[in-house]
């Protein structure tokens, strides 16, 4: 990014860590922010009047399931950490390097390396080897590993390694082939359902273990009030966990798959309202560190059929800002926070220098209206596929300019 001309952004408001927005200029050259405030110009530089935007960091998102670009600038975001279960499983070393590179130069792609080989949760994958190639935390894909004996050799490698673990928490002894969470509305439509508690007693496990081995967890998407409540008591006692969860749980309930809408199958599946509230709360009071998209943009042939037949997932790159800056609308948190949980914690559980707007840091930058109103349509999306739960909703925020290291990036 060395080359790129040096960037300076003027009469914004910066979003910077734990404050409140200020009136102020960024200045970056060489790829890294090098002045927040009262910033000149100099010659040669490409001046961009923000026009009163917020100035923000690019959005950092914690586990998408594709590389998918335009949904991604759309969004706001500069960097997305890369689920292990692609068409081509991340458990080698030249897979990781090559998902490393696929991204560049305006986006950034951070592979997670599989736990096992295949994601079959039976043997260990050449971590090391990954962590080498450009690996920057160590997940187990879709599915909770089942072997406790392998969750705890993978727990305690990582902790030598330096590397997260990146857990889906169901246990899977419980949830079977279920598509709901067990209640009401899973009885009403006739649905496979399996137990909330599904989820409190993989994240019991996986805590248990990693209080053992020294290993830092992040438990990719938290639910449920059970399994929230653990993860806070876990950070009482100090445990290195952190927790995330994706627009769709604290926006909606199990009420939304009503009329057996595949664009509401989701894993884990949506719970019930008192859970969902559950997830607000614990966005507000800290628990929960980080608000990701979980792209995973799914087509016809994957999400009309019938809702126990559909794949789950959800396109959410183009709704996480808007859907993150309603909670600050609500009270909930406030700006700062919100950027925190898509942008700064991220970027921290990853090791990387990016998420906020800081001198020193990478120049991912993004100009953001707030208060600009817009409809998601999924026929109209940017991204692979339009597999929204939230189609048709009127939502607020919307990026006005994108720049990656200081480059700008076409939206």
């Amino acid at each position: 990014m060395s080359s790129v001309r040096p960037l300076t952004i003027f009469n914004g408001q910066l979003v910077l860590p734990g404050a409140r927005p200020v009136p102020g200029t960024l200045r970056c050259a060489g790829g890294r922010i090098t002045a927040l405030g009262g910033a000149e110009p100099q010659d040669g530089d490409l001046v961009i009047d923000a026009r009163g935007a917020l100035i923000a960091p690019g959005l950092v998102d914690l586990g998408v399931f594709a590389i998918d670009k335009p949904a991604f600038h759309f969004g706001g975001i500069t960097r997305a950490a890369l689920m292990p279960d692609q068409g081509v499983v991340l458990d080698k070393r030249s897979a990781v390097r090559f998902a490393a590179q696929s991204g560049k130069p305006d986006l950034w792609v951070h592979p997670l390396a599989a736990a096992t080989r295949g994601l079959e949760g039976l043997e260990l994958a050449e971590l090391a080897l990954m962590r080498d190639a450009g690996a920057k935390a160590v997940a187990t894909g879709r599915r909770w590993i089942a072997d406790t004996g392998v969750m705890h050799r993978l727990l305690s490698y990582c902790a030598m390694l330096g590397l997260t673990v990146v857990t889906h928490a169901e246990d899977s002894g419980l949830t079977g082939n279920a598509v709901a969470t067990a209640g009401e509305m899973a009885t009403r439509l006739g649905l496979p359902a399996a137990p909330a508690e599904a989820e409190a007693l993989a994240v019991a496990r996986d805590l248990a273990l990693a209080e053992m081995s020294g290993a830092r967890l992040h438990i990719r998407q938290v639910t449920t009030a059970r399994a929230l409540d653990l993860v806070r008591h876990a950070k009482q006692r100090g445990m290195k966990v952190t927790a995330g969860v994706t627009p769709a749980h604290l926006m909606l309930s199990d009420v939304a798959l009503g009329d057996y809408r595949t664009f509401t199958k989701l894993s884990p599946p949506l719970r019930s309202e008192a859970d969902r509230q559950a997830v607000r709360a614990a966005i507000g009071d800290g628990t929960i560190d980080v608000i990701a998209s979980g792209h995973d943009p799914r087509g016809p042939e994957d999400k009309r059929l019938p809702f126990t037949d559909a794949e789950p997932g959800m396109a959410g790159a183009e709704t996480l800002l808007p859907l993150t800056l309603s909670l600050v609308r609500d009270g909930v948190i406030d700006l700062a926070r919100a950027f925190e949980l898509i942008a700064t914690n991220p970027a921290a559980i990853l090791g990387v220098d990016a998420g906020k707007l800081a001198v020193g840091s990478e120049a991912d930058v993004a100009l953001i209206d707030p208060a600009k109103p817009w409809v998601v349509d999924s026929d109209m999306m940017a991204a692979a596929a339009g597999n929204t739960p939230f189609d048709k909703q009127g939502v607020e925020g919307r990026v006005t300019a994108l720049f990656k290291g200081g480059m700008p990036i076409d939206l």
